[in-house]
This record gives C-alpha cells, sequence and structure tokens, in this order.
C-alpha cells in the first residue's frame, strides 16, 4: 500500500476497493490500538510504543503503513517524530467497530444464555 487511500481525481477505481484499501491498512491490532491512542491526540512514537504494547521497530513499521495510507500525519521536532491521526471521522470508524462487537457479542451471550436454559429444562 503504498499511496494514500482514495482514488485521484477523474480515476475509474471502484468506490468498494477504495474501502477495501482502507479496511487493509486497518487489518492488525497494533495499528488499531495506535489509532485508538492518537484519538485522543498527537503522540511521540516513545510515548505510542507502551501504549501499544509493541516493539518500538514494529511500532514504527505499523505507523508506516498507517501514514503511507493517509491515515495519520506526523511532525517533527528535532529527533522525535510525533504522529496524529488525520481524520478524527477514523475515530468515530473506530468507535462504530467496537459498538458492533459488543452488540454481536451481547447477542452471542444471550443466544448462549438461551441454549443453557434450554439444556437444564430438557
Amino acid at each position: 500500500m503504498g499511496r494514500t487511500i482514495g482514488a485521484a481525481p477523474g480515476s475509474s477505481v471502484p468506490l468498494s476497493q477504495i474501502k477495501a484499501e482502507l479496511f487493509r491498512a486497518l487489518a492488525h491490532p497494533a495499528r488499531i490500538r495506535a489509532l485508538e491512542v492518537l484519538a485522543d491526540g498527537e503522540q511521540s512514537v516513545g510515548d505510542l510504543q507502551p501504549l501499544v504494547g509493541i516493539e518500538l521497530s514494529h511500532l514504527s513499521q505499523q505507523l508506516g503503513v498507517l501514514r503511507r495510507a493517509g491515515l495519520v500525519s506526523t511532525r517533527k521536532d528535532g529527533s522525535t517524530v510525533y504522529y496524529a491521526m488525520r481524520d478524527p471521522l477514523l475515530a468515530d470508524l473506530l468507535l462504530v467497530a467496537k459498538r458492533l462487537l459488543v452488540n454481536s457479542l451481547v447477542e452471542t451471550r444471550d443466544l448462549l444464555a438461551d441454549l443453557g436454559a434450554a439444556v437444564e429444562g430438557r
């Protein structure tokens, strides 16, 4: 993924393909966690590392994927690199994904409870 997500003006890339590229850029737990942290504001790589919980070199690779996808921006201050979420809608997308997962888990829990009650009531 060596380009920013989104089609160039006048291109005929289907929107579904562009969406798939977005979700591929998000398809790693460390990238999701980094974005969740960045939803609260700009962070240096050093500050992100303990919050994401992976080695610094691996974090840099994952942030590079997000940067190349156009999901995060960078700013240098001396030797420190700061990352920020480019669009606050990305934080909304992550929140919606979380809600979707919670709803699914609640449905599964309720189904299991119903099954358990049916087994006990044989």
